[in-house]
């Protein structure tokens, strides 16, 4: 018995710390959802910025 015992004891150990390494990581991905700050201080007239330069016409 103790052929079977001990393997499926390690299985369940190291499956219960892997799902546990799973949960942590998802969670620790899920939670870095911020937008980087853009710095509004450069030319205003460019195209950078959110700013769509057509060109001339």
């Amino acid at each position: 018995m103790a052929k079977f015992l001990v393997p499926g004891i390690a299985s369940a150990v190291i499956g219960a710390l892997v799902g546990v390494g799973a949960v942590f990581g998802v969670t620790s991905a899920a939670q870095d959802n911020t937008l980087p700050n853009i710095d509004r201080s450069g030319n205003a007239n460019s195209s950078l910025l959110n700013q769509v330069e057509y060109g001339s016409r």
